[in-house]
């Protein structure tokens, strides 16, 4: 199998739009890296670079120690899968790659285009013919597009354990695209989370979603997302309280001193708390009695195991989920406690992390 490497990979088009600025990564034999953020944020072009479909305007690319950026892609020794997951092996190499054009009714004409436009950039005219067994080798590396787009919502769950699996069996080195979240924090080792071309973190799952370096990262890595309050610390003896709306919640030590630190008492900064780490319960109102907010119920949302209530503090959104036993209704004003040990606070203008 195969490490990679990405020194400062720019793509910038000849219309002058830069879709990937100073990409740098290194990738480890072996590791599953996702790369995802919304559309048009530069991670299937990243990916296209890689397989050698797109030109790298600067930097390079390693694929173990080998210098990759005029390499052929039929020589790079990398599988691609695009949009329909993974080959059938009864189809023709032709047909595998017709099938999702097919599927969109495309014209018979411009899928014979597109399929022979493609072969011939990969080289593989002369494979167009053979079925899947046919082909010869293992590729060290697998490159997949949004496999699993076009997939209804119980087949893309099974689909995601299959490609889980197909990865501990090959213990191959996998870079996957989604603009799924919620599929790159069950697969990925690591995930790169990209906006406007430009890396926003790297890190595993768990680091991601409890440790986010910016607001960005915050309100993408998570579902429901991060509810964000624009709030003022404010210093009493010891502590430090950010306060919003006429309320305000206790920092634990270590968080308030960052603020201190920071110098950011007295100014706007950005609460973060994760729908999950808002109680409604006696037992966490009573544990953190200066973490305790009131808010107006809107919209109730049973999900069988939680439930979603939907509130508003003034004109600030947030969400909650909570035990679905609970006994609320639209409209209801309700107490709820912020886990302190779980607020995250961003600064207003640079939106980078102060503390998590």
């Amino acid at each position: 199998m195969a490490s990679l490497q990405l020194k400062n990979i720019k793509k910038t088009y000849g219309n002058g739009i830069t879709a990937v600025n100073d990409f740098n990564l290194d990738i480890e034999d072996k590791e599953f890296i996702i790369f995802v953020g919304p559309s048009g944020c530069g991670k299937s072009t990243t990916l296209r670079m890689i397989a050698g479909l797109e030109e790298i305007t600067e930097g390079e690319l390693y694929i173990g120690d080998k210098l990759m950026n005029d390499v052929a892609p039929k020589d790079r020794d990398i599988a691609m899968v695009f949009q329909n997951y993974a080959l059938y092996p009864h189809m023709t190499v032709y047909d595998n790659m017709a099938f999702g054009l097919k599927l969109r009714k495309t014209p018979k004409a411009e899928i014979e285009k597109r399929v022979k436009e493609a072969a011939r950039i990969l080289e593989i005219e002369h494979l167009l013919d053979r079925k899947p067994k046919a082909l010869s080798g293992e590729p060290k590396v697998f490159l997949m597009d949004e496999p699993l787009s076009n997939l209804d919502a119980k087949l893309r769950v099974q689909m995601r354990v299959e490609i889980a699996k197909l990865h501990q069996r090959l213990q191959a080195t996998i870079i996957y695209v989604t603009h799924d979240q919620v599929e790159a924090m069950t697969l990925g080792t690591r995930i790169v989370v990209m906006k406007d071309g430009i890396i926003q973190q790297v890190d595993s799952p768990v680091v991601l979603y409890n440790e986010p370096q910016n607001l960005f990262v915050a309100g993408f890595i998570g579902s429901p997302q991060m509810n964000f309050i624009d709030a003022i610390p404010e210093k009493k003896g010891n502590d430090v309280w950010l306060n919003f709306h006429g309320q305000g919640v206790k920092l634990p030590a270590e968080k308030a001193q960052k603020l201190v630190d920071a110098g950011a008492i007295g100014k706007e900064v950005v609460l973060g708390i994760r729908p999950e780490d808002i109680h409604e319960t006696e037992e966490a109102l009573t544990k953190f009695p200066d973490d305790v907010i009131t808010a107006d119920v809107h919209v109730t949302e049973l999900l069988g195991a939680e439930m979603h209530l939907y509130l508003s503090i003034e004109d600030v959104d947030l969400i909650a989920t909570v035990n679905p036993r609970i006994k609320v209704k639209s409209g209801d004003r309700l107490k709820l406690a912020f886990d302190p040990s779980r607020i995250h606070v961003f600064d207003k203008e640079t939106e980078q992390v102060i503390t998590n």
